[in-house]
C-alpha cells in the first residue's frame, strides 16, 4: 500500500499551528486586557462638534434643563437632538454677532440642521430605550456624568454590556424620585441605596437581564 505523505510545506504550517495552540491563553488575556483600555471603549471621547455648545454655561451657571433641548427623551428611545430654532430662541437677542454661533445663524436662516457629532453611541445590535430609563428614576448623571460641569460633552461611562448588566441586577443605587433625573449633583439625606429600594418597590422596577432585552 502506498504510503500518504503530507507536503513539505506542511511542516512550517503544523510549527505556527502548534504555536498559536500553545500561546492561545497568552493571547486571549492580551486581547482582554486591550478590550478594557479606555481608549477601546471610547471613555473621554470628545469629538469636535461644528459649534462649541459648552453645558457647564447652559446648564450649570443658567439652569437649562436637560428636556429644554432633549425634547424626547421621556416619551421615546431617543433624547432628540435640538434644531436651530432651539437656540435662536434665545440667541435671536444674546451674542447675535458671536462667530462661534455663525453655523447656527447659517442653518436657521437656511432651515437646516447642525451636524452635530454623536457623542454617547452603542452598537446597532444594542437597543436602548432612553425613556424606559428616565421614566424610571434613572438620573441623566448616571450615564452621562456630571454635565453641568462639561465645557464640551465628552464620553463619561463605559457603555459596555458588563456595565449596564451591572446596573439591571443591583439598579436600587441608581434610582431616585423620578422627577429629579435631571438634577445634577444629586445627594439625598439618608442611605441611597435604601431610597433606592422603595422607589424600585413602590414602582415595581426589577430591569429584566435576559439577551432580548437589548439584543432584538
Amino acid at each position: 500500500m502506498a504510503r500518504f505523505e503530507f507536503p513539505q510545506w506542511t511542516e512550517s504550517f503544523k510549527k505556527w499551528v502548534l504555536l498559536l495552540m500553545a500561546g492561545g491563553p497568552v493571547y486571549l488575556v492580551a486581547l482582554w486586557a486591550y478590550g478594557l483600555r479606555p481608549e477601546t471603549i471610547r471613555i473621554g471621547y470628545q469629538p469636535k462638534q461644528p459649534v462649541p455648545y459648552s453645558h457647564a454655561l447652559h446648564v450649570g451657571e443658567l439652569g437649562l434643563d436637560c428636556r429644554y433641548c432633549h425634547t424626547t427623551v421621556e416619551k421615546s428611545a431617543h433624547a432628540a437632538i435640538p434644531p436651530a430654532q432651539f437656540c435662536m430662541n434665545c440667541h435671536t437677542a444674546i451674542r447675535t454677532d458671536s462667530a462661534v454661533l455663525q453655523p447656527v445663524r447659517e442653518a436657521f436662516a437656511a432651515d437646516a440642521t447642525l451636524k452635530w457629532k454623536r457623542v454617547h453611541d452603542v452598537p446597532d445590535y444594542v437597543f436602548f430605550n432612553h425613556s424606559a430609563h428616565v421614566t424610571r428614576g434613572v438620573g441623566c448623571e448616571e450615564c452621562h456624568g456630571r454635565i453641568d460641569r462639561m465645557e464640551e460633552v465628552y464620553q463619561y461611562a463605559r457603555l459596555t454590556m458588563g456595565w449596564c448588566l451591572d446596573c439591571h441586577r443591583d439598579p436600587a443605587p441608581h434610582l431616585r424620585p423620578p422627577e429629579l433625573v435631571t438634577q445634577m449633583g444629586y445627594d439625598p439625606p439618608g442611605d441611597r441605596r435604601e431610597l433606592g429600594r422603595q422607589i424600585a418597590a413602590n414602582n415595581r422596577i426589577n430591569p429584566p437581564t435576559n439577551c432580548s432585552t437589548c439584543h432584538r
